[in-house]
């Protein structure tokens, strides 16, 4: 992928203005703060954005951006958390246009080179997510816990990757914010994207062709799952274990 001059965006604000439970451990503001391995796991986030060539500017969705200040390195820039990832991610899109690529403070182990593999790879969609197989987190971060999403053709776990490469992805955003709305109700969420892929679902016959076809014809877009070459991508910072699974990994790299 070559577009110059490419924004990414860090997700690093807490839900609904809410403190984070592990940054409340760690007696901090933000998750995004706490130190590993000698610096706030955000700082590593950028490091790897800053090393990618086709990125040209970076922002940083946080809700008080005066937590960041003496962290954020020279160039990056921050912007006001709107009420929730989704209502963010149209933020960034109405201000910044697109291609826009997303990815989130507590991602601390991503590096240039999966993030270049991601964007080469969303080249042909309006919308691509990076994911990783559970083969790949299996035999990458052997005896990790992470949330599988099971499918009938492929089970995989998010790696907090997404690129709204074309202005038809906003309408993606758009049904993932309706999505966001009902995230403690599972059936209501499973509702929007249709009666029919939720029963497909459910009786584990719910591929990702048939997935993709849906997202397709409620909003128009293209999208693509990009599966990552290592299964460490799919390994972010959600609760103690990670933390210590990340600050391990990293001592090891």
């Amino acid at each position: 992928m070559t577009e110059a001059g490419l924004t990414a965006i860090v997700l690093a604000g807490s839900r609904a203005g809410a403190a984070d439970p592990m940054a409340v451990t760690a007696g901090l503001s933000h998750k995004a703060l706490i130190p590993i391995a000698g610096k706030p796991m955000i700082t590593h986030v950028l490091d790897t954005l800053r090393a990618v060539p086709s990125i040209g500017r970076i922002l940083v969705c946080i809700e008080n951006p005066a937590v960041l200040d003496g962290i954020l390195p020279d160039g990056v820039q921050t912007m006001d958390a709107a009420q929730g990832p989704s209502a963010s991610v149209l933020a960034a899109i109405r201000d910044c246009g697109t291609p826009l690529l997303v990815t989130t403070a507590d991602n601390p182990l991503l590096r240039p080179e999966w993030v270049q593999f991601f964007l080469d790879g969303a080249e042909d969609a309006d919308i691509a997510v990076g994911v990783a197989s559970e083969a790949a987190v299996t035999r990458d971060v052997p005896g990790t816990r992470r949330t599988f999403i099971r499918l009938s053709d492929i089970a995989f776990s998010g790696c907090n990757l997404f690129l709204f490469r074309t202005p038809a992805s906003a309408r993606v955003a758009m049904l993932w914010r309706k999505i966001e709305k009902e995230r403690k109700h599972p059936l209501r969420m499973g509702w929007l994207l249709g009666p029919c892929i939720l029963l497909r679902f459910l009786l584990k016959r719910l591929g990702t062709k048939n997935l993709l076809a849906r997202i397709l014809k409620l909003t128009g877009a293209q999208g693509k799952f990009v599966f990552m070459p290592d299964g460490r991508a799919a390994v972010d910072v959600d609760k103690p274990a990670d933390l210590a699974l990340v600050r391990k990994l990293m001592e090891t790299a």
